[in-house]
């Protein structure tokens, strides 16, 4: 383990992007991070950036301080019961995670099937999709305290979970390095089909009784469908949240628009889907020099060639004005924005 100088990130984000990291470090075990600690690294690199798969991170510029890639790779389990303990490293690809579980019968994790990045940035980004989120299967974490330079481990209700968020992305941002990643599944787990388009799909597919196998494979034909392959086309899934707003102002808008996409949020609250306002102002499938939104998501953008991330970054401002012009609804972006754009 030895920090790297002027390393190109085009590979190690799925936007394509070509940004360089003044300084890169690639950690293979828990031991590199203590290292790091005893030398003085985090005390050098102060806004240090952490990197998983790099699926949900637009750069903007390159990095000027230390890039922390994570590449703690194993998978482990342990048995009690019906219930089975998933241990991942934080290098660990999400999907290949899934399709391990799914292969062995563990159920729970199958609705987020084909979701793109690492098993490290699950916790931070509370991942879900599908009608399931991370914090439905997690149990704990392990992780890296910075400060003190010891692992710690945080259960569910230290993180805070929330609509993708997490206590990650507020007070502990830049204190803890999520190095090991504990799910709880089982191996009688029911199937979750309450979403729509999965209940749809099956029942096309005339699957009566679905395995989570079934659920698997039909999440995943849904998600290749509507999503572009990012081996192939530069994005990084959904770029923006879907807003919750108040049920008094949901109102207001289907009073006006009676074909809104939307999903009760408690008794009070209902989210609106980005995907519905974007292509309602007109945006699906619209390019605009390197950059586009998706033709069958228009929650989706693209780099159509050579895009840098500032104009990734400027074409989602021009979406984020229209909808709020026509909507009233201020779009939140869902991917990192790195480094942070206070200076431009």
């Amino acid at each position: 383990m030895y920090i790297k100088k002027d390393v190109s990130l085009k590979t190690y984000n799925t936007f394509g992007v070509d940004a360089k990291a003044n300084y890169f470090v690639e950690i293979a075990e828990e031991d590199d991070l203590e290292k790091l600690h005893e030398e003085g690294a985090f005390e050098r690199f102060k806004d240090f950036f952490i990197l998983g798969g790099g699926s949900n991170t637009l750069f903007v510029a390159d990095v000027e301080s230390l890039v922390v890639h994570m590449g703690i790779r194993y998978v482990k389990y342990d048995e009690l019961g019906n219930d089975v303990y998933i241990k991942a490293g934080a290098g660990v690809i999400w999907n290949d995670l899934v399709n391990y579980c799914v292969d062995r019968g563990f159920g729970g994790v199958e609705n987020l099937s084909l979701i793109p990045g690492s098993v490290g940035a699950a916790p931070v980004q509370n991942i879900g999709a599908y009608g399931v989120e991370l914090q439905d299967v997690f149990y704990s974490c392990r992780a890296f305290d910075v400060s003190s330079g010891t692992f710690v481990t945080l259960n569910r209700n230290d993180c805070s979970f929330a609509y993708r968020d997490s206590v990650f992305k507020h007070q502990y941002r830049g204190r803890y390095i999520i190095t090991e990643v504990n799910l709880l599944l089982s191996k009688e787990s029911k199937p979750n089909i309450t979403y729509g388009a999965i209940s749809a799909e099956l029942h096309r597919r005339n699957i009566q009784e679905p395995t989570i196998r079934d659920v698997s494979q039909v999440v995943s034909a849904i998600r290749v469908h509507k999503l572009p392959d990012p081996t192939m086309i530069g994005n990084s899934g959904s770029f923006f949240k879907n807003p919750i707003v108040s049920k008094g102002m949901y109102e207001k808008l289907l009073s006006n628009f009676v074909d809104i996409v939307s999903y009760p949020v408690g008794d009070t609250h209902v989210k609106i889907a980005a995907g519905w306002l974007i292509e309602k102002c007109g945006w699906k499938g619209i390019k605009k020099g390197p950059v586009g939104t998706w033709k069958n998501q228009a929650l989706v953008l693209v780099n159509l060639g050579n895009a840098t991330g500032i104009d990734v970054y400027g074409f989602s401002e021009e979406i984020i004005d229209m909808v709020d012009s026509k909507f009233g609804i201020r779009l939140e972006r869902e991917v990192n924005i790195v480094p942070l754009l206070a200076k431009y």
